[in-house]
């Protein structure tokens, strides 16, 4: 009925093109289609909607007689009424710009300009229109993988950024609807089982790369913040998923997870092939590049205010999150000095002066992690915050004289373990450098762990014996008694102190597993376990065991880091799938701790604190 109607109704306009009608007179044409519906009189109306179905493969006429509607449109949008045209309302709205080409785009979003500056109640459609375009129709995803898709993809999502900043400049309250809009169309990540799963991810990637166009357009002082946020929801959302379901329906046998290293994550080849980890991997370096878009423009200071608040409000007591924390990791490492130090005095902050103790917990936890990951920190800085968290426990201890107490006392042990565990990292460097050692020497380290609250018998035995190793060595601190770790990797206490969300073995700055993201972002800015110079270790000595000297057999254990960063990136991909399987093995990090969340069975920890059984992130 819709051809057999635009083919009358092509005959119309044919007839009025061989008069030579001007553009105003088309436009009385189109006017009087659309007041003749409410006499009762809709033939010329009905053909009208009728040319808007017209969409794929369409020849020069049809294509002329739509431009040619919807430019007459857009000269009549006053008579356009959303009772008596519904159905020329839908058929417009319900037009993809991915079906036509430049001179339809053009004209159709003239339309729609047309439309949200006409009348206030055509604002949200006009929008929603607008971004139902940021993605593909699921057919066309495949061709956005050869050029002349990418070219349609631009000419598409230029066109679309376009029309929503000229629509925001005509009607400024636009620009806040906008917010809501795009995230309430946001894709569902939940597609694991689809048939479909690799065109959605690519859908996926696609929605995020608009919302982060518009968070750097002319209209992000209106929305720049919420889509920021929001896209750092959407990563949270995946790094939630249960990989390891997933990972057991697409493994292929090849690949198996690591059961004794990473009895709860997976490893680095198997989330490789996992769909959620794929596009978690790929949304990550979206995010990353943003973040050095914004630096190189200088706008990393504005942005990194609202990644620190959609940290503190979802990221920070998300405690089986691995991944999404790691976007604050590299906006510090773009700018150490500002974005870097505030992350780490604003984490401090929340452990001194916080209310809730889980969310204490938690702060002091990531201040931990990243105070010994973070290669961008100086050694200074470092110590003047395990300070603020000496400072504290003192004043702590000073309040109490019962005796262990893992439940009562657990923010008080947290930050025991926090101090603990960043010296494991940093104390050489600090004793390295006189004025810093003599700093670390007047700290009442001593008096706080030798207090009667018990901190060494309390805190993770791992960490504990690594740091007692390490301070004998440093003439630091000497326990008064004997510890018999007896190769445990926790203990009741440190259970008990962790409490069921066990925040005793919450490090979430361990080695991140997303290759992509991994590979050219966060390495050359990480410190792993396996190139920290302990106290006890000599200058020409590799503080790793033999087991990593098997894993690094073909590779310069002693000055990969430092040289990796200097070579080709070719020359350094030689060297990435073997260092990949290391790394798996690089911390002092609990590996095992989610075996008791999720009802695992207790394995135990080697005599030493080893690379290959070092606490790796839950």
């Amino acid at each position: 009925m819709g051809v057999e109607l635009a083919h009358h109704f092509n005959g119309e306009v044919q007839e009025m093109e061989d008069v030579n009608f001007s553009d105003s007179e088309l436009v009385y044409h189109v006017r009087d289609a659309l007041i003749s519906v409410q006499s009762g009189d809709s033939d010329s109306y009905h053909q009208l909607v009728g040319v808007m179905h017209h969409s794929q493969r369409l020849a020069p006429d049809e294509v002329a007689l739509l431009v040619t509607s919807l430019k007459a449109l857009s000269g009549a949008v006053s008579y356009i009424d959303n009772v008596h045209h519904d159905s020329l309302l839908n058929s417009i709205f319900g037009m993809s710009m991915w079906n036509y080409g430049p001179d339809v785009m053009d004209a159709l979003l003239e339309l729609i300009i047309s439309l949200a500056a006409s009348n206030g109640k055509y604002i949200d459609s006009c929008l929603d229109m607008l971004v139902g375009n940021f993605m593909p129709p699921m057919y066309f995803v495949d061709a956005l993988k050869q050029p002349r898709g990418q070219k349609k993809k631009e000419q598409v999502l230029s066109r679309v950024h376009t029309a929503l900043e000229d629509i925001a400049t005509l009607v400024p309250m636009a620009a806040l609807r906008l917010s809501s809009i795009v995230v309430h169309r946001m894709p569902t990540t939940f597609f694991k089982k689809s048939l479909e799963k690799d065109r959605l991810k690519y859908r996926t990637e696609i929605y995020m790369e608009n919302m982060l166009r518009l968070e750097s357009g002319s209209i992000r002082e209106f929305v720049g913040s919420r889509m920021l946020m929001a896209v750092v929801d959407m990563l949270i959302e995946l790094d939630l998923e249960d990989m390891d379901d997933i990972a057991a329906g697409d493994d292929d046998g090849d690949e198996e997870i690591d059961n004794g290293e990473l009895p709860a994550t997976l490893s680095q080849r198997s989330l490789g092939k996992n769909i959620v980890a794929d596009l978690l991997d790929s949304m990550m370096v979206q995010v990353f590049e943003h973040l050095e878009f914004c630096a190189n423009n200088k706008r990393l200071s504005e942005v990194f205010e609202t990644l620190l608040d959609s940290f503190m409000l979802t990221i920070l007591d998300t405690y089986k999150s691995k991944f999404a924390q790691f976007v604050m990791f590299y906006a510090c490492a773009l700018d150490p000095e500002n974005c870097g130090v505030k992350f780490a005095t604003m984490l401090v902050d929340r452990f001194v002066f916080g209310d809730n103790p889980l969310t204490r917990m938690s702060a002091v936890a990531y201040l931990a992690s990243y105070l010994a990951r973070a290669k961008f920190l100086s050694t200074a800085f470092v110590a003047s915050m395990l300070k603020r968290l000496v400072d504290w426990c003192l004043e702590y201890c000073k309040t109490q004289d019962g005796d262990v107490n893992p439940k009562a006392h657990r923010v008080f042990y947290s930050g025991c373990q926090a101090i603990m565990y960043v010296l494991c990292f940093c104390m050489r460097s600090i004793v390295d450098v006189p004025w810093l050692k003599s700093q670390l020497l007047l700290m009442p380290i001593e008096r706080i762990l030798k207090h009667k609250l018990g901190p060494l018998k309390v805190c993770l035995p791992s960490i504990v014996e690594e740091f007692l190793k390490q301070a004998k060595a440093a003439r630091l601190f000497t326990p008064s008694e004997t510890f018999m770790f007896e190769d445990l990797l926790e203990s009741d206490f440190s259970r008990d102190f962790g409490g069921l969300e066990r925040l005793d073995m919450f490090f979430p700055f361990d080695p991140c597993l997303l290759k992509k993201s991994d590979r050219n972002f966060i390495r050359p800015n990480f410190v792993y376990w396996k190139h920290v110079r302990t106290s006890y270790g000599s200058d020409d000595e590799d503080s790793s065991d033999e087991d990593i000297n098997e894993d690094f057999v073909t590779m310069n254990e002693d000055n990969f880091m430092e040289e990796g960063m200097a070579r080709s990136p070719d020359e350094q991909h030689l060297d990435l799938d073997e260092f990949d399987h290391a790394m798996n093995k690089m911390s002092i990090t609990p590996k095992n701790g989610l075996n008791y969340r999720f009802g695992g069975d207790k394995m135990q920890m080697p005599s030493r604190i080893r690379p290959s059984t070092s606490p790796e992130s839950l």
